[in-house]
């Protein structure tokens, strides 16, 4: 598998904070970093109602699908190796990668 770009939605066993292995969950790449690892954001299809979500519309991908409307949880970061990624599931518009950077940005000047 060709190594994952920023924008590109992955599917892997999400991590479970306690460690545990958890189920296959989606997660959009923010940026891929040398030696293979990635920083992920997690998303999800429950409603958040933080300042850090950014809803993500089933229209809102250049390729790939969504089975339902979702939200990127930007206070939710993660490093995977990129090993662990099964597969690319699709690819959000760049005009979304920017709002998430934008969210990313006022999360960590706070």
């Amino acid at each position: 598998m060709a190594r994952p770009v920023a924008g590109e939605i992955v599917i892997l066993p999400f991590p479970q904070t306690n460690l545990n292995p958890g189920k296959r969950r989606p997660a959009l790449v923010i940026m891929s970093l040398p030696l293979g690892d990635l920083i992920l954001c997690q998303i999800t299809t429950q409603t958040r109602a933080d300042e850090y979500c950014v809803s993500l519309a089933r229209g809102e991908l250049d390729r790939g699908q969504l089975a339902i409307d979702s939200f990127v949880r930007v206070n939710r970061l993660f490093t995977v190796e990129k090993s662990i990624v099964l597969y690319v599931a699709g690819k959000v518009k760049d005009s979304k990668l920017s709002e998430v950077r934008l969210k990313l940005r006022q999360l960590f000047a706070d």
